[in-house]
């Protein structure tokens, strides 16, 4: 498969025959009375990976969480770490760390005296304690602060001492519940990326589950889109977004528009599609898909185009009328009525500051976009 978006970082295991799992969720299923959280799933994470568990409230992304940390038993099936079966193995005996969203420091303890909490417990030296505080507030840039108290700090202060005092015992994965949720969006931002360079620092494995689609999109290696307790499709983030396997992942994840119809005619590299209003379109990435299948073609805003013209090279064009126009200073978004009645999403950059073809509410438009913009859905 051709490679998607932009490359973070030469680490991709997962394309590798030969390369060992170190986190395996093994036909694993969790049950509560008769509500079952989550059914029979696989699932593989890779030693420092960055892996995101990403859904709505209640898919079963914590529960999946909490029993690799030990505080959930599976009802069956296997959680296996560096190929130990972790069934039966408590909490706190696991090299696993987790990170709440609470953050759970101590009221009436220093920054310092929190991250050294579990090292003390663990009967490390004074001398080393000393040493792996110093250290860890170096990563956080926290050391002027470490003989305040939680109170006196910011959220995000408090949040990089929670982070600190997680990865401070140096455990072999480090679980994230909703990490950044207590955050502002700006400060969230910045978080994120300061997360992404501690963990390639420190070399850890990293499993965060939340539910913001963006915040999954800029930090994991990989995001597990989950729907009531099972996985629906595993991927980078780039494959996610830009090759969905299906209508809820395409709809999941950012915005999309989708075109419904049936498999009209097809060629050696495309395949017409026509709709319930007779309008059609041309689309590749069809695979296998036979003459009066039903299928979906989903494209995302950006990749369609807005004019008051007709383009002379386009495709695909269909016209309708703009009824809602959204300034958002990097991009404007508009929201097309064709005229078989569809609504269509489309955005554009705003690159200069003053705009070639200006257009506005109740303009008369055309939307068009490239055969291989989007992709075909079959389910």
């Amino acid at each position: 498969m051709k490679s998607l978006g932009s490359i973070r970082r030469d680490f991709a295991p997962w394309n590798d025959p030969s390369a060992k799992p170190y986190i395996q969720f093994d036909k694993v299923t969790k049950k509560f009375g008769d509500f079952t959280a989550v059914n029979n799933l696989s699932l593989t994470v890779f030693e420092r990976e960055f892996f995101a568990l990403l859904g709505a409230s209640g898919c079963g992304k914590s529960t999946l969480l909490r029993m690799l940390a030990g505080f959930e038993e599976p009802t069956a099936g296997r959680i296996l770490l560096d190929g130990q079966d972790l069934r039966g193995i408590p909490p706190y005996k696991r090299p696993v760390n987790m990170m709440f969203q609470s953050y759970a420091l101590f009221p009436h303890m220093t920054v310092e005296k929190n991250i050294a909490f579990g090292l003390k417990q663990e009967g490390m030296p004074a001398a080393d304690i000393d040493k792996r505080v110093a250290e860890m507030l170096r990563l956080v840039k926290l050391e002027q602060f470490a003989k305040r108290k939680p109170h006196q700090l910011s959220g995000g202060q408090r949040q990089r001492v929670a982070l600190a005092r997680s990865v401070a015992k140096r455990p072999k994965v480090l679980l994230l519940d909703e990490p950044l949720g207590a955050l502002d969006k700006k400060l969230r931002e910045e978080t994120q990326f300061e997360l992404m360079d501690l963990q390639q620092e420190l070399g850890l494995t990293f499993v965060v589950v939340t539910h913001d689609q963006e915040e999954a999109m800029t930090m994991a290696d990989r995001i597990a889109i989950m729907d009531k307790g099972e996985v629906m499709q595993v991927a980078t983030p780039a494959e996610i977004y830009e090759a969905p396997t299906s209508r809820f992942v395409a709809h999941f994840v950012g915005n999309v528009n989708m075109f419904e119809g049936k498999v009209a005619e097809r060629a050696a590299n495309t395949t017409r599609i026509t709709g319930a209003t007779g309008a059609q379109i041309v689309v590749e990435n069809a695979a296998e898909t036979a003459n009066g299948a039903d299928i979906v073609f989903a494209i995302r805003p950006e990749k369609i185009k807005v004019s008051s013209k007709k383009p002379a090279d386009a495709v695909n064009a269909l016209e309708g009328e703009i009824y809602d126009v959204a300034y958002l200073g990097d991009m404007t978004v508009y929201h097309i009525k064709l005229d078989d009645g569809q609504i269509v999403r489309a955005s554009a950059l705003n690159a200069s500051r003053v705009t070639e073809d200006p257009l506005t509410w109740n303009d008369r438009a055309w939307v068009s976009f490239r055969p291989d913009a989007g992709v075909v859905l079959t389910r």
